[in-house]
């Protein structure tokens, strides 16, 4: 077969790592290979480097084509027929779905306007020729992030792309528009194209690809065919050890209304309505899970709840009690702990320590402090029970948190907020962007805490994250909980219809 790409050995060091170590890739024309590989493994680095991101390397040789290329910058790939897709599209919201496409290589009148109508033209062809189908005039921001995702494909292939790197391509995608996306790229390899394609979700890998490379702290770990290979091995190579894909699950038991929602509407920071008369209801013992494309109001239902938004009407029950009024300080100390969305800019102080970010809530509070007074010694027996508790991977605890990994520092907040004594735990995408291993720890941790009678309202994007914890599904779609469901009583493709606004519960 025709290798498109080689790169050998490959290195790339950071100050703090060393994320390509004499790492060897090559990719064959016509060929659909995964790429994957824990948080830190060093998979986005690889592409980079390949797509001119990341430079200059320490040492290594590409070869395109069978030629060796310097690749110093994206617009050297590109050029030799190189696109990345990235995790977080690169379009510009306000501009039309025509003006993206041709962005950086758009045809004028007289040298100075854009030539809109040509804009169109070519957006027609390239959609047509491809069997996408998009609105040349539609805005970006008023699309669904599966057709943004297209766009940025028909960008690429615009541009004469020949290899293309989708990096997370499935993270925001629906069912439906996960099966669209396959299409397409299967389409895109039958004109003689190659893709690699990077994830974390092992059913998809075994799903679409011919190839799966595997990479564990910077080096390439297996290169397996897909089809004499399996889901186990894979993760085993990824992790270095075996790895549960559907933790043991008990029965609930249930044990009470702990949180109750009638009718609450609150607004977003656009001062648009973004919570639209939610009523729902969770139990202790019971994980609640909310099902929804992201920005359809589930961020916002969580910031209500814990009060970090203002309600505009409604009612929020918390134990029997209205606790409309009641500071986010109150609320948790009335029982309410929160894991949010944003680790980084809600979850945690960077500036802070890894103990101080463990103890803060508990800092206050006998049995580390009275009154002004912090005990240091108990502070840190504290602080290290959480970091042996929680696998929390850190060579001191006095160093910044900033310093720790993406899964850590996931690992960091949810073992601060399951140490409190709390009744309700609001969980927002408790395993977004970390790794195999991560993501079975911390389900274990979450059912855990299901088991011991905790009340949970989990909202995720990742469906198969839903169906694994939750006991009850909701759906919100615009805002509104359109749809509530036992997880054996609806397949996935029909929740998609639900998530999309499609079907909705009478």
């Amino acid at each position: 077969m025709e290798k498109v790409v080689e790169m050998r050995g490959i290195t790339k060091i950071f100050p703090t790592v060393i994320a390509n170590n004499d790492v060897d890739f090559s990719l064959y024309k016509g060929e659909i290979q995964a790429l994957v590989g824990e948080n830190g493994a060093g998979k986005t680095t690889l592409m980079s480097i390949l797509y001119g991101m990341n430079q200059p390397i320490d040492s290594g040789r590409i070869f395109i084509n069978g030629k060796e290329e310097r690749i110093y910058h994206p617009h050297v790939a590109i050029n030799k027929g190189i696109g990345m897709v990235h995790q977080h599209f690169m379009l510009v919201p306000s501009f039309t779905v025509s003006e993206n496409i041709v962005l950086g290589h758009e045809k004028r009148k007289n040298g100075i306007l854009l030539d809109k109508e040509e804009a169109i033209k070519i957006t027609k062809e390239i959609s047509k020729k491809h069997g996408f189908l998009v609105a040349p005039m539609a805005r970006v921001q008023d699309l669904p992030l599966g057709i943004q995702q297209r766009i940025e494909i028909l960008k690429l292939l615009y541009r004469g792309t020949d290899i293309l790197i989708l990096d997370e391509p499935t993270a925001v995608l629906t069912p439906q528009e996960i099966k669209e996306l396959f299409s397409t790229i299967r389409s895109l390899v039958s004109e003689g194209r190659s893709i690699v394609f990077i994830t974390h979700k092992l059913p998809e890998v075994m799903a679409i690809s011919d190839r799966v490379t595997v990479m564990r702290k910077g080096r390439i770990t297996g290169v397996l065919e897909t089809k004499k290979t399996t889901m186990k091995e894979i993760a085993k190579l990824m992790v270095g050890r075996e790895v549960l894909f559907q933790v043991e699950k008990e029965e609930p038991h249930f044990k009470g209304v702990v949180l109750e929602l009638n009718n609450i509407k609150a607004l977003s920071d656009r001062i648009l309505l973004a919570v639209n008369g939610v009523s729902l209801k969770v139990q202790a013992g019971e994980i609640l899970g909310i099902a929804g494309i992201e920005g359809n109001g589930q961020t916002e239902l969580a910031e209500v709840v814990t009060g970090l938004r203002p309600l505009v009407s409604g009612e929020i029950i918390f134990q029997s009690k209205n606790i409309n009024k009641a500071s986010p300080r109150q609320r948790r100390e009335m029982g309410i702990a929160h894991i949010p969305e944003d680790r980084l800019k809600t979850g945690i102080s960077i500036d802070a320590t890894i103990q101080d970010n463990l103890v803060m809530g508990a800092h206050y509070k006998k049995p580390l402090a009275r009154g002004i007074h912090r005990y240091l010694r108990q502070t840190k027996d504290y602080a290290e029970k959480l970091i042996n508790e929680y696998d929390i991977r850190t060579a001191n605890q006095n160093l910044p948190t900033i310093s720790l990994s993406g899964g850590n520092l996931q690992r960091l907040v949810i073992a601060r907020e399951f140490s409190f004594d709390s009744k309700l735990l609001i969980i927002s995408q408790p395993t977004r962007g970390i790794d195999i291993g991560s993501i079975e720890f911390l389900h274990e941790k979450i059912l855990s805490m299901r088991d011991k009678g905790n009340a949970i309202l989990l909202i995720s994007a990742d469906l198969d994250e839903i169906y694994a914890l939750s006991d009850r599904i909701a759906v919100m779609y615009e805002g509104e909980m359109v749809g509530e469901f036992h997880p054996d009583e609806i397949g996935r493709e029909e929740l998609g219809l639900y998530m999309t606004g499609a079907k909705r519960e009478n």
